[in-house]
Protein backbone atom coordinates (compact mmCIF):
# COMPACT_ATOMS: atom_id res chain seq x y z
CA UNK A 1 0.00 0.00 0.00
CA UNK A 2 1.31 3.63 -0.51
CA UNK A 3 1.95 6.04 1.81
CA UNK A 4 -0.61 8.54 2.46
CA UNK A 5 0.70 11.94 1.33
CA UNK A 6 -0.22 14.54 3.97
CA UNK A 7 0.54 18.17 3.81
CA UNK A 8 1.61 20.68 6.54
CA UNK A 9 0.67 23.98 6.82
CA UNK A 10 3.54 25.94 9.62
CA UNK A 11 1.71 28.70 11.46
CA UNK A 12 5.26 30.09 11.96
CA UNK A 13 6.58 29.75 8.58
CA UNK A 14 5.82 32.54 6.03
CA UNK A 15 2.74 32.23 3.90
CA UNK A 16 3.45 30.49 0.52
CA UNK A 17 2.97 33.24 -2.57
CA UNK A 18 2.31 31.05 -4.67
CA UNK A 19 0.59 27.63 -4.93
CA UNK A 20 2.33 24.97 -3.12
CA UNK A 21 2.50 23.83 0.56
CA UNK A 22 5.04 24.73 3.26
CA UNK A 23 6.09 20.59 3.12
CA UNK A 24 4.83 17.11 2.06
CA UNK A 25 4.86 14.51 4.79
CA UNK A 26 5.07 11.24 2.90
CA UNK A 27 6.23 7.57 5.17
CA UNK A 28 8.92 8.81 7.40
CA UNK A 29 10.24 11.88 5.08
CA UNK A 30 9.19 15.70 4.92
CA UNK A 31 9.54 17.32 1.88
CA UNK A 32 10.19 20.95 2.16
CA UNK A 33 9.26 23.53 -0.29
CA UNK A 34 12.20 26.26 -1.10
CA UNK A 35 11.97 28.69 1.05
CA UNK A 36 13.18 32.20 0.00
CA UNK A 37 13.95 34.87 3.04
CA UNK A 38 10.42 36.31 3.75
CA UNK A 39 8.52 37.67 6.87
CA UNK A 40 5.12 36.79 8.28
CA UNK A 41 4.03 39.72 6.50
CA UNK A 42 5.10 38.40 3.26
CA UNK A 43 7.72 40.85 2.92
CA UNK A 44 11.54 40.21 1.71
CA UNK A 45 14.37 40.42 4.15
CA UNK A 46 18.27 41.12 4.55
CA UNK A 47 20.43 42.88 2.31
CA UNK A 48 22.97 40.09 1.74
CA UNK A 49 22.76 36.16 1.05
CA UNK A 50 24.02 35.90 4.23
CA UNK A 51 21.34 37.63 6.16
CA UNK A 52 19.04 36.08 3.83
CA UNK A 53 20.46 31.97 4.14
CA UNK A 54 19.64 33.10 7.83
CA UNK A 55 16.48 33.88 6.94
CA UNK A 56 15.55 30.91 4.68
CA UNK A 57 17.22 28.36 7.45
CA UNK A 58 14.65 30.21 9.99
CA UNK A 59 11.68 29.77 8.00
CA UNK A 60 12.62 25.86 7.02
CA UNK A 61 12.92 25.55 11.12
CA UNK A 62 9.95 26.47 11.17
CA UNK A 63 8.18 24.12 8.81
CA UNK A 64 9.84 21.02 10.45
CA UNK A 65 8.82 21.95 13.70
CA UNK A 66 5.45 21.86 12.49
CA UNK A 67 6.03 18.85 11.52
CA UNK A 68 7.05 17.56 14.55
CA UNK A 69 10.75 17.08 13.50
CA UNK A 70 14.02 19.46 13.06
CA UNK A 71 15.67 20.92 10.63
CA UNK A 72 18.87 18.64 12.15
CA UNK A 73 17.62 15.84 10.87
CA UNK A 74 17.59 17.10 7.29
CA UNK A 75 18.88 13.92 4.90
CA UNK A 76 19.63 16.24 1.66
CA UNK A 77 19.31 20.76 1.03
CA UNK A 78 19.76 22.65 -1.95
CA UNK A 79 20.79 25.87 -1.46
CA UNK A 80 19.77 27.98 -4.36
CA UNK A 81 21.97 31.26 -5.15
CA UNK A 82 21.95 34.19 -7.60
CA UNK A 83 25.73 35.05 -6.73
CA UNK A 84 28.18 31.74 -5.63
CA UNK A 85 30.95 34.57 -5.00
CA UNK A 86 28.71 34.60 -1.46
CA UNK A 87 28.94 30.50 -1.01
CA UNK A 88 31.83 31.01 1.61
CA UNK A 89 29.82 33.17 4.37
CA UNK A 90 26.73 31.55 3.58
CA UNK A 91 28.42 28.38 4.24
CA UNK A 92 29.26 29.90 7.46
CA UNK A 93 25.48 30.47 8.48
CA UNK A 94 24.25 26.95 6.93
CA UNK A 95 26.74 25.30 9.00
CA UNK A 96 25.29 26.68 12.67
CA UNK A 97 22.34 25.09 11.68
CA UNK A 98 22.95 21.72 10.77
CA UNK A 99 26.22 21.49 13.40
CA UNK A 100 28.59 18.59 13.17
CA UNK A 101 26.49 16.24 11.08
CA UNK A 102 25.22 17.64 8.01
CA UNK A 103 23.22 16.43 5.34
CA UNK A 104 23.55 15.94 1.99
CA UNK A 105 23.67 19.28 -0.04
CA UNK A 106 23.28 20.53 -3.57
CA UNK A 107 24.31 24.15 -4.20
CA UNK A 108 23.13 25.47 -7.10
CA UNK A 109 23.87 29.14 -9.33
CA UNK A 110 20.28 30.28 -10.81
CA UNK A 111 20.10 33.42 -12.78
CA UNK A 112 17.31 34.43 -10.75
CA UNK A 113 14.75 33.59 -7.96
CA UNK A 114 11.17 34.55 -6.67
CA UNK A 115 10.64 38.61 -5.01
CA UNK A 116 14.20 39.27 -6.29
CA UNK A 117 15.90 36.92 -3.53
CA UNK A 118 19.36 36.41 -3.55
CA UNK A 119 18.99 32.46 -1.78
CA UNK A 120 16.26 29.88 -1.55
CA UNK A 121 16.48 26.64 -0.09
CA UNK A 122 14.66 23.38 0.40
CA UNK A 123 14.87 20.47 2.15
CA UNK A 124 14.32 16.67 2.92
CA UNK A 125 14.00 15.83 6.09
CA UNK A 126 13.53 12.69 8.58
CA UNK A 127 10.18 12.51 10.55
Amino acid sequence: MAAEREIVHAAGAPPAVGPYSHAVRVGDLLFCSGQIPIDAAGELVGSTAVAQAQRCLENLSAVCEAAGTSLRRAARVTVYMTDLAAFAEVNEVYARFFGEDPPARVAIGVAQLPRGAYVEIDAVVAL
